[in-house]
């Protein structure tokens, strides 16, 4: 077989069932998002969902508004005394030093904006954000919370009006 160029991904085409395409943009054919949903405290969810991330070794980059990033910084810190899960909160424009770009996990407002390559966007805004093309997988979280929810539920028509396949995700209380 052919060798695929560094960066491009592979995805199943709809419109060619059964073949193969990559885009050297990074862009598939056949985008997917997944709609993690059903929690009452989604900061806590998110932190479960990224201590599993940098354990497998994901990079990531989480992106909402200002005030939710600043409170999912505290709550990483705090939510798990044995272990600590890496991490840099950035606000779009805010310059941070270089030796922290390798950090795994970025918390911004800005997703296009972190540096180096991460596979996987994690939303807990209540917009679509900016900047998603890259990102290999792309998550949605929320919550029970009435407005988060109807929020929530605009962003999954709006996906399927732009013709992204909507996976559901019920989550399941910890253990």
């Amino acid at each position: 077989g052919q060798a695929r160029r560094e960066g491009a991904r592979s995805c199943t085409c709809p419109q060619n069932p059964g073949s193969q395409g990559s885009n050297p943009k990074g862009a598939c054919c056949m985008r997917v998002v997944e709609f993690h949903h059903g929690m009452s405290d989604k900061l806590a969810y998110a932190c479960r969902l990224l201590r599993k991330a940098y354990r497998s070794g994901a990079r990531v980059v989480v992106t909402g508004d200002a005030t939710t990033l600043r409170q999912l910084d505290r709550q990483l810190w705090v939510f798990d005394e044995q272990e600590f899960v890496p991490h840099v909160c950035a606000v779009a424009g805010q310059a941070l030093p270089e030796r922290l770009h390798g950090t795994p996990l970025w918390l911004t407002d800005a997703p296009a904006t972190a540096p180096g390559p991460h596979q996987v966007l994690i939303n807990l805004g209540q917009v679509i954000p900016e900047g998603i093309e890259p990102f290999e997988r792309f998550f949605e979280v929320v919550s029970t919370e009435p407005d988060d929810r109807q929020q929530g539920r605009q962003r999954w028509r709006d996906y399927k009006a732009r013709g992204w396949t909507v996976q559901e995700h019920v989550a399941q209380p910890e253990s």
